[in-house]
């Protein structure tokens, strides 16, 4: 449960605590996952398609998270979605613990609804991700990560997760 979350998720007093989301695509048929880092706003696409199983999800998203410095894997605040099902095995692939909020609570991941927000004004709603291609969802989450953020005092979520990393958190 999303209470028993290490009290500096909650406060954003250490990075490499992420929130993550599926987003659904035409018909609920394909999906996009969407994991970003509660500092820094730093947002890992994840192309699912037509596989929106749990197993194809744990593996998609610890796939994701090998591209990530350990320091910054720490924890991932998810919603109630079936997706997750696999969760203890996902924490044994990778480490990462997690946490769920509590259903219709979507304001307890607040920076993963901002950045679905973000994400759909490259992907509308209706979008069919099974035809979208793995180059052009990471063409958006570059652009994503290169965007400057009013709240990160219009820095880009690169500049400041790359400047954690080789601060070494």
């Amino acid at each position: 449960s999303i209470e028993e979350r290490p009290k500096e998720v909650a406060n954003r007093s250490v990075p490499g605590h992420w929130e993550g989301d599926l987003i659904v695509g035409l018909h609920r048929k394909s999906a996009l996952g969407a994991l970003v880092e509660r500092i820094t706003r730093y947002t890992l696409l994840v192309p699912l398609g037509k596989d929106k199983s749990a197993v194809a999800v744990r593996k998609a998203y610890a796939s994701a998270f090998r591209s990530v410095p350990t320091e910054l894997k720490k924890t991932l605040t998810y919603d109630q979605g079936k997706e997750m099902l696999e969760h203890q095995r996902f924490t044994v692939d990778t480490g990462i613990q997690v946490y769920f909020a509590h259903p219709g609570s979507p304001w307890e991941r607040g920076t993963n609804e901002n950045t679905n927000g973000l994400i759909r004004q490259y992907f509308p709603k209706g979008t069919d991700f099974s035809k979208v291609s793995t180059r052009e969802i990471k063409r958006v989450q570059r652009r994503l990560n290169d965007r400057p953020r009013a709240v990160l005092d219009y820095e880009k979520p690169d500049e400041v997760i790359n400047r954690l990393v080789a601060l070494k958190v």
